[in-house]
């Protein structure tokens, strides 16, 4: 998951995430019609993550040392084939790259997409775990240490853990499952790559779809939120082409230090200015690259800018802001146009509101407080996440937040007033039990508990 900025204490973070009731009497009722049989399933499941916890936690532990880079996690693709085949499904590997795509078919039913995502961050881990990361992959021709510091260890843990549950409990439900295991979450690529490569026409196309992101909550918490539960994310590079010499002339030069500086700051207007001051919008410039020495005046300067939003208005208006003020950067100072180039792009995740009522309806009897349901006030959420590709190419799907951070080690940060490590963060370090174990209740439950667009039965 792409993130911009930690929420800054973990008591900021419980009010983005507070509890509120839903009343639904249509909801009430089927829940009472299948109360018997659903909670004869929490119980099965329970037992059932019992036996395989030992493996899945192990299994976090295998993948959390050995982390990769995105299209290039062969060895996590390999896992999760062999764990898919064992558990029955029918498995294709190198789908978009590395993507790995299970297929379990049982009887009449909808297909349902699980998807969990497969890379690492380029960056150094610094948390300390015995089973800590030192490995290393070659990103665009440098060597980098590599660290699962977005939480994606156990988000394939708890995948690995419904596959097998839900193989084992097929008489609660009938349908088609199409697990998928995703490469580039990070560059926000490998959702489009899979599609491409022809996942929803190759396989059997989901109706709906289900996914879980690890966040810095109380571990074991299950948050649903309706509507956007990721922000749209669009990466540009741009370079202001301007003409070098030496430092002590700089009226025979074009200074493209002097533009790229003058557009960080008059970029920000576009915020400030020209976007509705009701309306989410985040406008950051995450590197400025330019020149050698102190008395040399470069050809070139880059700066490479992200934008985050919730609606497709605000989207377009802040790339179309962002491109007209580097062009009128470049216009003033005389220079050739700037080369404007889109490194990544995804839209926002909205959650299908249908769904996200089914689901807080089922679990919340089932597990009371360990269910959250987010108000439609709640903060924004401005991280992103390309799994928005699946539901923009017509799969209505539920993304849940799992809580994953010991209720002691957050308390302690409200006490103390520090910041809670977040994803990204090379302290990141959620503790994978009851985290785990709640990953694999949500998508289990939700699959069998009929949770769904339409608000039917997929039994």
């Amino acid at each position: 998951m792409r993130m911009i900025r930690p929420l800054h204490h973990a008591c900021c973070l419980a009010a983005a995430f507070a509890l509120v009731p839903l009343a639904s009497p249509v909801l009430a009722q089927q829940q009472a019609a299948t109360a018997v049989d659903l909670n004869a399933a929490k119980t099965r499941l329970s037992q059932l993550i019992d036996q395989s916890y030992p493996g899945l936690e192990a299994l976090y532990q295998d993948i959390h040392a050995h982390p990769e880079l995105g299209m290039q996690e062969t060895r996590t693709a390999a896992l999760l084939a062999g764990k898919l085949r064992a558990a029955g499904f029918t498995v294709t590997e190198g789908v978009g790259g590395t993507g790995v795509v299970g297929v379990l078919r049982n009887g009449d039913g909808p297909t349902i997409l699980v998807r969990a995502e497969m890379d690492g961050l380029p960056m150094e881990e610094k948390t300390g775990l015995p089973y800590a990361s030192r490995a290393t992959q070659t990103r665009e021709g440098e060597e980098t240490l590599v660290f699962h510091g977005c939480g994606h260890d156990l988000h394939m843990a708890w995948w690995v853990g419904a596959a097998e549950a839900l193989s084992q409990m097929k008489d609660s439900w009938k349908g088609t499952l199409l697990f998928i295991g995703q490469p580039a979450e990070e560059s926000l690529g490998g959702a489009k790559a899979m599609i491409a490569d022809g996942l929803l026409t190759r396989f059997p196309r989901p109706d709906f779809g289900f996914a879980a992101h690890v966040n810095n909550l109380p571990a074991g918490t299950i948050h649903i939120r309706p509507g956007a539960a990721g922000a749209a994310s669009d990466s540009f590079d741009i370079t202001f082409n301007g003409r070098g010499g030496h430092g002590s002339m700089p009226s025979a030069t074009i200074d493209p230090i002097v533009m790229a500086s003058r557009f960080v700051n008059d970029v920000q207007s576009v915020i400030s200015r020209e976007k509705d001051a009701a309306t989410f919008g985040v406008l950051t410039i995450g590197a400025f690259q330019a020149g050698s020495v102190a008395n040399i005046i470069p050809d070139s300067a880059l700066v490479k800018v992200n934008m985050r939003s919730y609606s497709a208005d605000v989207r377009a208006q802040l790339v179309d802001g962002m491109e007209r003020t580097a062009r009128a950067v470049s216009a003033m100072a005389r220079a050739d146009a700037p080369t404007i180039t889109q490194r990544a792009g995804t839209a926002a995740l909205i959650n299908d509101a249908g769904m996200a009522k089914q689901a807080e309806a089922l679990l919340r009897p089932l597990y009371g407080d360990q269910i959250h349901f987010v108000p439609p006030d709640a903060p924004p959420v401005s991280a992103s996440e390309d799994y928005s590709e699946f539901v923009a190419a017509g799969v209505p799907s539920l993304f849940f937040s799992i809580g994953g951070y010991d209720p002691a080690v957050i308390a302690r940060a409200e006490a103390d007033k520090t910041a809670l490590p977040v994803n990204h963060s090379p302290f990141f370090a959620p503790v994978p039990d009851p985290t785990i174990r709640a990953g694999v209740t949500a998508l289990v439950m939700s699959v069998i508990g009929g949770v769904r667009p339409d608000g039917g039965s997929a039994q």
